[in-house]
């Protein structure tokens, strides 16, 4: 299993789970009924497929091994296993919270991450 898992979020949702102490979802999470995360691998991707032209981004560093069985890694695009988070993320599993600017190519512009 991956150590560390990604999510890109928008800025909003973030900081009001920040004042709720754990992270229910965005938008999207809601509508799937379970939080998307990426591997280090794939988060690139993923901010280009999903996230092109968004610039109040924020990229979520999450330490999988604190999210138990709640976190099942499931076929996606082309077969490629995605982790996806089947209930609350807890505050206490964040490794930290960098912004994800885009950059003048308009790409997203990915902080260093961890392996």
């Amino acid at each position: 299993m991956q150590a560390t898992i990604y999510k890109i979020t928008p800025e909003a949702p973030w900081r009001t789970a920040e004042t709720q102490g754990k992270f229910t979802g965005a938008p999207v999470d809601l509508a799937d009924g379970f939080i998307h995360f990426s591997t280090r691998e794939q988060a690139a991707e993923t901010a280009r497929r999903h996230f092109a032209g968004q610039d109040d981004l924020l990229l979520v560093a999450v330490d999988a091994g604190a999210l138990g069985a709640a976190l099942v890694f499931e076929p996606s695009r082309g077969g490629a296993l995605f982790p996806h988070l089947y209930g609350e993320l807890p505050l206490s599993a964040v490794k930290w919270v960098r912004p994800l600017p885009l950059g003048t190519d308009g790409a997203h512009q990915f902080p260093d991450m961890e392996p």
